[in-house]
């Protein structure tokens, strides 16, 4: 645990909820051992879709469509949601799911692989929530980054990987090795590039939050206009 355990549990007890549907689907999810985005994760997703009221949302990693759910629920109904998932199992819970809620009209769920999906893709998202392979992130981002626009975030979800990210690549077991390195490489990139302002939140099991802003010339020649 990043957060100790007592304190991740009194957070959960201040959770007022998403309504019974969405509860539901969340104590089903995790009875399933469905990974969906963490409690404690989720209200600050939440807080900051209220902050930068996004129109087009882009969520890579599906699953069983509980977080595009609850991204809809958090968001006025001119809002639009893409998805996209590559597992069949999940494809068919998601469209289930998204059938049986009242925002189904507003997703829009996108089957196959994302690294061929995003090339396809026309900007702008100005809110891309990034939950799936966790080893695949660093070859999404330059797809991601051309989706984005100024003032976009972008949200990165599982960063920090229970802890395991700050401990030598010996320490961790031999078949984690690789995504170890690149999420360490991921997080780097994220926290050096010029094009975005980044703060890892240790929060669930780490949520790096980046924002696009303007550098250079380009910003210069917005300030002289």
């Amino acid at each position: 645990m990043i957060v100790q355990e007592r304190i991740t549990t009194y957070l959960h007890s201040l959770d007022a909820g998403n309504g019974e549907f969405l509860d539901m689907l969340r104590i089903k999810a995790e009875a399933e051992h469905v990974p969906v985005i963490r409690q404690e994760t989720e209200q600050l997703v939440k807080v900051l879709l209220k902050i930068k009221k996004p129109r087009h949302i882009l969520e890579v990693g599906t699953a069983v469509g509980y977080s595009a759910l609850v991204m809809a629920a958090s968001t006025p109904a001119n809002v639009h949601i893409t998805t996209i998932e590559k597992y069949e199992k999940r494809i068919e819970q998601a469209y289930e799911n998204f059938r049986l809620s009242e925002f189904a009209d507003r997703i829009t769920l996108l089957e196959g692989d994302a690294a061929d999906l995003l090339r396809e893709l026309a900007p702008f998202y100005d809110f891309i929530f990034m939950d799936a392979a966790k080893g695949q992130y660093l070859n999404f981002l330059p797809e991601v980054m051309r989706l984005l626009p100024e003032g976009g975030v972008l949200l990165s979800d599982n960063v920090l990987q229970d802890g395991d990210l700050i401990e030598s690549r010996y320490l961790v077991t031999r078949r984690n090795r690789t995504i170890h390195a690149r999420m360490r490489e991921y997080l780097y990139t994220l926290t050096h590039m010029p094009e975005l302002e980044t703060a890892v939140v240790p929060v669930g099991d780490g949520l790096a939050v980046s924002t696009r802003i303007v550098t250079g010339e380009e910003g210069a020649e917005k300030i002289d206009g």
